[in-house]
């Protein structure tokens, strides 16, 4: 292929703006990987809410513990 041909507008229309090799920022990564580990946890609490009325003081202590520890890991991140 010739240089010139690389070099023109792809299917979209837009020219290239940039290098498409360049780095992502690490963080990016970090950020998505968190959404996930955050979006699984509150996943936890649909059973809980279903069975409310039904559950044992214990139960509802270890799903306020869960709470708990699942908001302190918000904050520190």
């Amino acid at each position: 292929m010739d240089d010139a041909e690389k070099l023109t507008a792809y299917e979209c229309g837009f020219n290239p703006f940039s290098d498409s090799r360049t780095e992502f920022d690490v963080k990016f990564y970090i950020v998505a990987i968190l959404f996930i580990i955050f979006d699984l946890e509150i996943s936890f609490l649909f059973p809980f809410s279903v069975c409310l009325d039904s559950i044992s003081v214990v139960s509802f202590y270890c799903m306020l513990f869960f709470l708990f520890d699942l908001t302190i890991g918000f904050f520190y991140v």
